[in-house]
């Protein structure tokens, strides 16, 4: 499969989040993926992307073209992608991925996720989407998912469209075997 991460710019403040960055790069090689992210060289998004190369994968990279001028891009990936904007970067990555997975990140990553997510729900792909969920990162807003369930915003059908798991290599199998819901408004 190609599976595509969205993840931190960053590296955030606890160094389990890139340990758990490298561990997920290197079982992705090992099971026979490839990995399609947003194309950086800084924070998780290097740190997975250079650990899926060192283990001798395939890292296709998609980077708005704004992006490559500040010169953020990740120059020792095996394809990169260079799109107008990032609509275009979601879309792009969207087509060429099979599964999608969250790491923690920022606002950029919960933007990514989400609508993939909402695409799900609307029955525009079948694939799977997952929250590494590491040191309980994405606790807070799962609680909050729980709460649109609760007040009737989402079906509790979508709510579970939502792979989680905090171990990487059990996401990798929950996404292989995810069955999509019917589309909400079919």
């Amino acid at each position: 499969m190609k599976i595509a991460v969205f993840c931190g710019s960053g590296s955030g403040v606890n160094p389990i989040f890139a340990e758990e960055a490298r561990r997920l790069g290197a079982l992705l090689v090992q099971q026979g993926h490839e990995l399609i992210y947003g194309g950086g060289k800084t924070g998780l998004m290097g740190v997975i992307a250079d650990s899926v190369l060192e283990a001798g994968g395939k890292v296709s990279g998609v980077m708005p073209v704004a992006l490559i001028d500040k010169e953020v891009q990740h120059t020792g990936v095996t394809e990169l992608f260079i799109v107008a904007d990032m609509h275009e970067r979601k879309a792009k990555m969207a087509e060429l991925a099979d599964a999608f997975i969250a790491m923690p990140g920022g606002i950029g990553t919960l933007e990514e996720i989400f609508e993939i997510w909402t695409w799900g729900q609307l029955g525009y792909h079948h694939k799977a989407c997952g929250f590494l969920n590491v040191e309980g990162y994405y606790d807070q807003l799962l609680g909050f998912i729980g709460t649109v369930v609760d007040q009737q915003f989402m079906k509790p059908e979508y709510a579970r469209m939502m792979q989680v798991s905090a171990d990487p290599s059990e996401l990798l199998n929950m996404l292989q075997h995810y069955e999509a819901p019917k589309a909400k408004w079919s």
